[in-house]
């Protein structure tokens, strides 16, 4: 089966499109995408904010729980609106625009299909690189150290666009997010079809809903380890107010330094990346294909 093969499944009789059934087809994949965002990020902020803790100071989870602690409730959903714009924008884009390119690439003589559909993921990746300015402010409202320093989102940007750099400080750490999301599309997309038809064969809603959520999840935990150095190095780029631009080797130099030249220290907080991202990843592709079914 392609890689954009399960898709099919949702796309079946009118008689099983229940909700929303004037979403224009052009539209669902977007649509299905932004809700399946939507429904992750409030479901796996507070375990996303300890892993940042231990990608920015090298910390282990338990000081960065107990930091979280510290600061209160209050502040534990303190920089959502970011990642909730930007997650429900972006995801949308990664199915949508995947979908689109999948099918307005054209498609060299004897190539297969998987050559299209991967130029089609790498190009919806670098489409979504677009929206990392979210990220960066994300970062610098659940960064402790600018707690004082910005207020909320609305402040965070006003003061980036004002600063030294415009709107390219904005965009600091765009390197390692482009480097990150075009290659992760492509594997995503690539493996999500073959692995769920290595998964016993579905015979229900509720069996057909778990495949779903254990392939999504077990691609976003591989992919997540994959890449987890780069992210690593767009947290320290994104933390980073004012001065000038570091390239992804200096700041990979600085961080390995600080860590005693210790791989291991790089990856400190993988194991938690690695769990978020099967729920994170289960979540959005369980969610995703259940809603294609309802549209």
């Amino acid at each position: 089966m392609a890689p954009g093969a399960q898709h099919t499944e949702g796309e079946g009789t009118g008689s099983r499109r229940t909700f929303l059934p004037n979403v224009d087809h052009r539209n669902k994949h977007y649509i299905c995408g932004s809700c399946a965002a939507f429904t992750n990020i409030f479901m796996t902020f507070p375990v996303h904010k300890v892993l940042f803790r231990q990608q920015l100071f090298g910390v282990c989870a338990s000081e960065a729980l107990h930091q979280l602690q510290a600061e209160g409730l209050r502040n534990l959903y303190r920089g959502l609106l970011p990642p909730l714009l930007q997650k429900t924008t972006t995801v949308a884009i990664m199915f949508g625009l995947y979908e689109d390119l999948s099918h307005l690439l054209p498609r060299p003589t004897n190539a297969p299909e998987l050559l299209t559909r991967s130029v089609a993921a790498v190009l919806a990746g670098t489409a979504e690189a677009a929206l990392s300015p979210f990220e960066r402010v994300q970062t610098l409202l659940q960064d402790p150290r600018h707690h004082s320093r910005f207020h909320n989102t609305a402040h965070t940007f006003s003061f980036l666009l004002r600063s030294e750099h415009g709107v390219l400080e904005c965009y600091r750490g765009l390197v390692p997010i482009l480097l990150r999301n075009g290659p992760s599309n492509a594997l995503f997309f690539a493996f999500r079809g073959p692995l769920k038809e290595l998964l016993p064969e579905a015979q229900g809603h509720a069996t057909h809903l778990l495949s779903d959520f254990i392939c999504g999840g077990l691609l976003g935990a591989f992919l997540g380890v994959m890449f987890y150095p780069l992210n690593v190095v767009k947290s320290r780029a994104q933390a980073r107010v004012g001065g000038r631009f570091l390239t992804v080797r200096e700041l990979l130099a600085i961080i390995l330094k600080e860590r005693e030249g210790r791989l291991t220290l790089l990856y400190r907080g993988v194991h938690l990346n690695y769990h978020r991202s099967i729920l994170s990843w289960g979540i959005i592709n369980a969610t995703y294909e259940l809603l294609l079914k309802l549209l």
